[in-house]
């Protein structure tokens, strides 16, 4: 008979580390793949979105190189507390110019760009509340 865990011993969302490392790594798979979108996709996404392709290539290569630093950062057993912090910000600085980008047309958005961003913001907010979580868990 196998013994059965309850999330409460020990489980994925009682281990600080654990639910760390999987916050941090979802978050770089997540955005990288939305880079390699943007890169890949930018005169569709034009399209689709509103967003400049020249716009939409360079959010694709950020994306891509923040993403390979967020993976990066999750690797070490021990994550330094320091970069995660500066990851947590960096989420929150995206879903607030986010937000803010739609709210003042800055990027010239359709209705679905305008969307798609916000989504995107509260996916972003997200992983930065679960990163925090976790590293507040660590302590």
């Amino acid at each position: 008979m196998t013994a059965v865990r309850s999330v409460t011993d020990g489980g994925l969302f009682t281990d600080g580390r654990r639910l760390l490392r999987l916050a941090l790594r979802l978050d770089a798979v997540v955005t990288g793949a939305n880079g390699l979108a943007y890169l890949a996709l930018a005169g569709p996404l034009e399209s689709l979105l509103g967003l400049e392709a020249a716009h939409g290539r360079v959010i694709g290569a950020f994306l891509l190189v923040y993403a390979a630093a967020v993976w990066a950062i999750s690797m070490p057993a021990e994550s330094r507390r320091g970069l995660v912090t500066a990851v947590v910000e960096a989420n929150l600085l995206w879903t607030v110019l986010s937000v803010v980008a739609v709210a003042t047309g800055r990027l010239s958005l359709n209705t679905t760009g305008g969307v798609w961003a916000v989504l995107q913001a509260v996916v972003v907010a997200g992983f930065a509340a679960v990163q925090f979580t976790a590293l507040r868990k660590i302590r």
